[in-house]
């Protein structure tokens, strides 16, 4: 296999087309999958006490951000101010806390190998979401936005997915503010993991809770995607796919607004409509 270089690798491969049979050995770009294990570190009794407590199937590239929106999604941390130092060094990083800080692990005994397809496996409940969760929902009417800003969500998203663009492997997730512009963006082959980048982002800059931005996916929205916005204050969700059952009840559970399938000028709106506003609705009325 090639060197990694920007989350990408190259491999050998032999391709076929209709009855022509193989073509010459030539390299294919690949995105890269590798684990990543996230330790905190935090006082306790006047000791050091430091534990491993989740490892992931990431791409490698801004891996101190994944491990803060990590802690943050899972209700660990939710400002800037209580992080010490955030260490990268090679398939780890250490996140320790400042001295003022309490760890409580409790309810959160569960298996942390996150896989890059599925995330947080069996991740229980509603409930859990609803103890740990730091910032209160947003309001109904905040932000607004324009029919017309949502569809030009998804070619701004894929536009800025230059791994993908060279991989065809790789999620995207993005912010945009409510006039529909591109605030940052990351991708990971792992749905969750670009989510929790783009937290990671926004707390290493004091920007935590995400109350005026929307988070948009470029593949289905599930609940743990949910979740994961309700925990960073995000209060519209938009994706490319479909959400789920159980994303939708998240949604509603969080005062979300979440819309689904914005492709081809189209999407669903599945809670919170009073956040969306109609093209129509904007234009002055004729004298």
């Amino acid at each position: 296999m090639g060197g990694v270089v920007d989350g990408t690798a190259r491999v050998p491969v032999r391709k076929l087309s209709g009855d022509a049979g193989f073509s010459r050995a030539e390299l294919d770009v690949l995105a890269v999958e590798e684990p990543l294990e996230v330790r905190l570190a935090w006082r306790e009794r006047d000791a050091m006490t430091e534990r491993a407590i989740a490892v992931t199937m990431r791409t490698p590239g801004h891996d101190g951000e994944l491990a803060l929106g990590f802690l943050a999604t899972e209700g660990l941390v939710s400002r800037r101010e209580e992080i010490a130092a955030c260490e990268a060094s090679g398939n780890v990083v250490r996140v320790e806390l400042v001295p003022a800080m309490r760890v409580d692990l409790r309810g959160m005994e569960r298996n942390f190998y996150v896989t890059s397809s599925c995330g947080v496996c069996g991740k229980a409940s509603l409930d859990a979401v609803r103890t740990r969760r730091p910032f209160a929902p947003a309001l109904l009417d905040r932000p607004r936005l324009s029919t017309r800003a949502v569809h030009r969500m998804p070619e701004a998203l894929r536009g800025a997915q230059a791994v993908f663009d060279a991989t065809g492997g790789l999620h995207g997730a993005a912010l945009f503010d409510e006039a529909g512009i591109l605030d940052e963006v990351r991708e990971d082959v792992g749905r969750h993991n670009a989510v929790d980048k783009l937290v990671g982002w926004a707390l290493g800059r004091g920007r935590l809770p995400l109350a005026d931005r929307v988070l948009f996916l470029s593949g289905r929205a599930s609940f743990e995607l949910l979740q994961k916005a309700a925990m960073a204050g995000v209060p519209v969700v938009a994706a490319v796919g479909a959400p789920s059952s159980l994303a939708v009840e998240m949604a509603r559970e969080a005062g979300i607004t979440l819309l689904g399938f914005v492709r081809d000028g189209r999407f669903n709106v599945y809670t919170g409509p009073e956040r969306i506003v109609p093209h129509f609705a904007q234009r002055k009325p004729t004298p």
